[in-house]
Parts: C-alpha cells; sequence; structure tokens
C-alpha cells in the first residue's frame, strides 16, 4: 500500500497496524516513495542475515530503484569517465 505524507500522518494508528499485520506501507512525497513501515520483527530478520550473499540479492530484489534512479551500465561508466576526465 502506498500513501501520501499527509494521509499517513493522519492515518498513522491504522498504518502500523496494517505493518504489524504484515503489509509493507510506502510513504510518498509528491508520489515518489521516500519511506517504508514494515513490521520490526522484519528488520531484526534482515539484520541477523547480514553480510549473507543471498540475503543481500534478495534485499536488493525486494528494494528497487525508482525509475528516476536507474541508469544503464553504459550511462554509468560514461558518467564515471566524465568525472575522471574532470580531474585533469
Amino acid at each position: 500500500m502506498q500513501v501520501n505524507i499527509l494521509e499517513a500522518k493522519n492515518r498513522l494508528s491504522q498504518l502500523i497496524k496494517s505493518a504489524q499485520a504484515g503489509e509493507e506501507v510506502v510513504i510518498a512525497n509528491r508520489g515518489e516513495p521516500v519511506a517504508r513501515l514494515v513490521p520490526a520483527g522484519k528488520i531484526a530478520a534482515v539484520k541477523a542475515d547480514k553480510g549473507n550473499a543471498r540475503a543481500i540479492l534478495d534485499w536488493i530484489e525486494s528494494h528497487a530503484l525508482p525509475a528516476y534512479a536507474r541508469r544503464s551500465g553504459e550511462e554509468i561508466d560514461a558518467s564515471i569517465e566524465a568525472e575522471r576526465r574532470s580531474w585533469d
């Protein structure tokens, strides 16, 4: 479920109950996700597996970058090259 900041402020108790029930609540600012409300138990489980390759890959798959932050390999390489050229 995704809600905007004002709605989250007005419905915080309900959203916390939803998170406790296992539902992920995404809080957005003008439609762009900025925070995620999840049960505290999930956080503890993730921290226990910290450093485990499978846990890292699972986390990456479940926390996709927003569209505005995605870049292709070529775009990343070009950006790195431009930064390196600026050092000279």
